[in-house]
């Protein structure tokens, strides 16, 4: 694997990778990316097989141009149109009707498809160069941390990645939100930086929680909602900070490395990272903590459970998948 810089050669290499069927890792502004050419199926194959990835588990097609829409899907409803003008480029995922040409490889063999316009200056010249959709899971093992630096793709997946563009840190930290447009009314499937009501203010109604479905409710498969996903390698725990620190009472943390907002105590023997006030900066940290409090090779993580608001649903939806996949516990 080559970590490189995102010059207009890089660009260059990499869209012929991506022609020739190769693999790249793509920076983006949620995570960085396992980039393959969408229309390409042995490709596509590729990045199931670079990841562990279950057959059955549908990829995001990232887009360059709004536009494309028209390429891949069957039908574009005008709240995708109004929903593209507002949040494109940006971490927003809508499901759609799949175009009838498009693979069922890269749908998990359903007649949805999830697309989204990613607002990266290096994913965005990466696809207009490339001219196509690419279809880009987060670039990691799969189930485990998703990266937000080339460093991380480059220690998840070595040399079944040929190249990663370095695009520095990715700056929203975590998975996009997934607002399927599928069904008659619009549902969040995957909580993300985009809100239900920012959505909400583009379409002039409040789109479903997946929380709020009936149990049994048909709806896609998509990336990143198993109940297991995101998860480090040391058994990890969510407690509230009086039980986190209840936990700790007995051997003063020793072998425990702990992700909170709240102060290290005085006595603590162990790993404490300070974990950043506001949800947008502290989802930003979150991937980059998690690793870092894996690599400590402690006995278990703790993790101060976040606020029980609106700003951090999206944060607590992947602290909680993460603490049930760690350990290999339910593995992904």
């Amino acid at each position: 694997m080559a970590i490189i810089e995102p010059s207009v050669e890089a660009i260059s290499r990499a869209v012929d990778l991506l022609r020739a069927g190769g693999l790249v890792g793509m920076p983006t502004e949620t995570v960085y990316g396992l980039a393959a050419d969408a229309a390409n199926d042995a490709a596509v194959a590729d990045i199931f097989r670079a990841k562990g990835r279950p057959a059955d588990h549908p990829l995001i097609v990232h887009l360059g141009d709004p536009e494309q829409l028209l390429v891949w899907t069957a039908a574009v409803p005008k709240d995708a149109i109004a929903l593209a003008r507002a949040f494109w480029p940006g971490p927003l995922t809508m499901i759609l009707p799949k175009a009838e040409d498009v693979s069922e490889l890269v749908t998990g063999g359903q007649a949805t498809i999830g697309l989204r316009m990613p607002d990266h200056p290096v994913a965005l010249a990466l696809l207009r160069a490339f001219g196509g959709g690419l279809a880009a899971p987060s670039a990691n093992r799969f189930g485990r941390i998703s990266p937000t630096t080339a460093a991380h793709v480059e220690a998840e997946l070595g040399e079944a990645v040929p190249i990663v563009l370095d695009g520095g840190d990715c700056q929203v930290g975590i998975e996009s939100t997934i607002l399927d447009l599928s069904g008659t009314t619009p549902t969040i499937l995957r909580p993300g930086a985009i809100s239900a009501e920012s959505i909400a203010a583009v379409i002039g109604r409040r789109p479903r929680q997946r929380e709020e479905l009936s149990a049994g409710a048909d709806t896609p498969r998509v990336s990143g909602a198993l109940p297991a996903h995101y998860a480090p390698a040391t058994a990890m725990q969510l407690l509230p900070l009086p039980a986190l620190l209840d936990a700790l009472a007995d051997n003063c943390g020793q072998g425990v490395a702990v992700l909170a907002r709240a102060s290290m105590p005085a006595d603590f023997a162990g790993i404490w990272l300070h974990a950043p006030r506001s949800a947008e900066a502290y989802a930003r940290a979150l991937y980059a903590d998690l690793r870092a409090l894996d690599a400590a090779a402690c006995a278990r993580i703790l993790v101060e459970t976040p606020p029980a608001d609106d700003a951090w649903r999206a944060i607590r939806d992947r602290l909680e998948r993460a603490a049930l996949g760690a350990g290999g516990r339910e593995s992904t």
